[in-house]
């Protein structure tokens, strides 16, 4: 380094320091360094502060002074600098948004513009749209990843959560990343995670699925059913909902890349509009295509343990006394189901986040998924009397008496039996599920993932 390039360096390392002490004392303590790390969305924030100032506290003051902070500034530059030129490919001295993009391919990871475009403005401090070294050292300090695996997970944890049951708008890729093959670890990886969280919160989803067809008797009801079938009933109807959980979201992300195509609509041009557009026809094909095993599972849900003798065996029953049809039960509310939810959904979280980025505390990952839980929550609200119409609908041989195919009797028929609280049946049920169901997806997928692209 030269020694302008040196003077420069020290003058960064001072404004920062300056910066991060915020009650100007001339000393950095944890609170402080949690309070910026926080910003930029840093995981076991108290556990990584306290171990900086554990480390380079050399007068055991559980502060660091300038000279001690310097000490560890200099030691993130010397560990850094060959990682910031590895990443610099074209040798111009900044990191673009291109430049991230490979980086994740490289690590057998897709993401779209948009996301990179939000990791560079996560370190930009010019508004330049590009990444010089001393953004990218300031950044670092503050993130005290290990490696650049470390660091690329933590910016995929500072993106915003999918809180909801089912994504209704598939993940995208470039038509680039699309042909590398890169999405691959993530389909393998989101449906590893995804049968882990759904077999984890499966109690949940059935004691949801018999509130919405028996309403507050089933807690009684639930309570006979273990002492007959053991715990192991609470998971009855699992195998199915595992099973159609991946499969569906990798057709419905095929369908929505070839409407993409056809439509000959190029990818940073697309409307919010468009996308829940093509997201809906996407989310609809791929939803009729595994309906019958949505109906199985709700079939298995309601079914006493020991009155039936395997999925196939279930199936075979429902085809032999009900027909065909049967498996279509409620099929029409449950697409109807999907616009409501998908475009409140929608319509809110993009309100949520517009509102959000104007401060950048709001950039925390629990901030962010508490946003996103508000958008899934609104969805859900403005749904969920279709999704209770299916349901009952799908659970036709379970009733007394026969239900109307109409949805408005449908409706009708519950507010007479049970007033507005019958259009919400098992929607508390539902959030609950959400919150352990997202953080696993999430996190699972992010660690596998990594683990699929070191093996390739």
């Amino acid at each position: 380094m030269t020694q302008h390039t040196s003077q420069k360096g020290m003058d960064q390392f001072r404004s920062l320091f300056l910066k991060l002490d915020s009650n100007k004392d001339g000393f950095i303590d944890v609170g402080e360094l949690h309070k910026e790390m926080k910003k930029i969305g840093i995981l076991s924030v108290d556990e990584k502060a306290q171990a900086i100032v554990g480390n380079y506290d050399q007068n055991n003051d559980e502060r660091l002074d300038y000279e001690e902070f310097l000490s560890y500034m200099m030691d993130r530059e010397k560990k850094w600098k060959i990682n910031f030129e590895m990443l610099d490919k074209n040798k111009c001295g900044v990191i673009d948004q291109e430049e991230i993009i490979d980086l994740f391919k490289e690590l057998g990871v897709a993401i779209t513009k948009q996301n990179a475009k939000r990791i560079i403005q996560m370190m930009d401090e010019d508004s330049s749209m590009t990444v010089d070294w001393g953004e990218f050292l300031q950044h670092i300090i503050l993130n005290p990843a290990e490696d650049i695996s470390e660091l690329v997970s933590s910016w995929k944890r500072s993106m915003v959560f999918d809180v909801g049951e089912s994504r209704t708008m598939p993940m995208e890729f470039t038509q680039e990343e699309a042909e590398s093959g890169a999405w691959k670890n993530h389909i393998v990886a989101a449906g590893m995670a995804d049968a882990v969280s759904r077999t984890v919160t499966a109690p949940i989803d059935r004691l949801k699925t018999q509130l919405q067809v028996y309403g507050s008797k089933v807690m009684s009801q639930g309570f006979r059913e273990l002492q007959v079938g053991g715990v192991r009933s609470m998971w009855q109807g699992n195998a199915v909902n595992v099973l159609k959980g991946t499969p569906q979201s990798t057709l419905q992300y095929f369908i929505y890349s070839q409407l993409k195509v056809h439509s000959q609509i190029p990818e940073d041009r697309l409307t919010v509009q468009q996308r829940f557009g093509l997201g809906c026809v996407s989310g609809a094909v791929a939803h009729a295509v595994f309906y019958p095993l949505e109906v199985l599972k709700v079939r298995l849900n309601l079914l006493q343990r020991g009155n039936y003798s395997g999925v196939l065996r279930c199936a075979w029953s429902i085809y032999q006394k009900e027909s065909g049809v049967a498996f279509y039960r409620g099929f029409k509310p449950s697409i109807l189901c999907m616009i409501p939810y998908a475009g409140v959904e929608c319509a809110v979280h993009q309100s949520i986040m517009s509102w959000a980025k104007r401060d950048p505390a709001n950039s925390t990952e629990s901030r962010l998924f508490f946003f996103s839980f508000l958008a899934f929550a609104s969805g859900q609200t403005a749904s969920y009397p279709l999704a209770v119409i299916r349901t009952q609908q799908q659970a036709q041989a379970f009733n007394t008496t026969p239900l109307s195919s109409s949805i408005l009797q449908g409706l009708m028929g519950i507010y007479d039996k049970h007033g507005i609280r019958g259009f919400y049946s098992g929607m508390g049920a539902s959030f609950v599920r959400a919150v352990p169901c997202a953080l696993l997806n999430y996190t699972l997928t992010s660690k596998l993932e990594m683990v699929l692209s070191s093996t390739d």
